[in-house]
């Protein structure tokens, strides 16, 4: 909702209103259930067969893969979801290059 600028009281659908986000400890990412072992990504390489790999591996192998491809998944289908998405700044560890920009803590999905 961030990256889309629905928080924001001036929200227009057809405008890219949102903000930047940077997401950290990405690596501390948890599935329920056996989505480890189950949950698959498949991809087209332009050579003949297709490649996948389970959600364990891709977290293994590019931990920010996982929640970039999940948030891309709830974005809109349209050529803003693009624009939206390369505001959208993923590390696996708990350092980012972003201090100059000032960026405010924000707690979310705290139960």
């Amino acid at each position: 909702m961030i990256l889309m600028g629905k928080h924001r009281p001036t929200y227009t659908p057809h405008v890219d209103t949102g903000d930047f986000v940077i997401v950290v400890n990405v690596e501390k990412i948890t599935f329920t259930g056996k989505k480890w072992q189950q949950k698959e990504y498949n991809w087209y390489t332009g050579y003949p067969g297709l490649r996948s790999e389970t959600a364990a591996q891709r977290l293994a192998r590019r931990p920010e893969k996982v929640l970039s491809e999940a948030v891309r998944r709830m974005l809109p289908k349209n050529k803003l979801a693009f624009k939206m998405l390369t505001k959208l700044k993923i590390y696996a560890g708990n350092e980012h290059p972003h201090q100059a920009q000032l960026p405010e803590p924000k707690e979310l999905g705290i139960k």
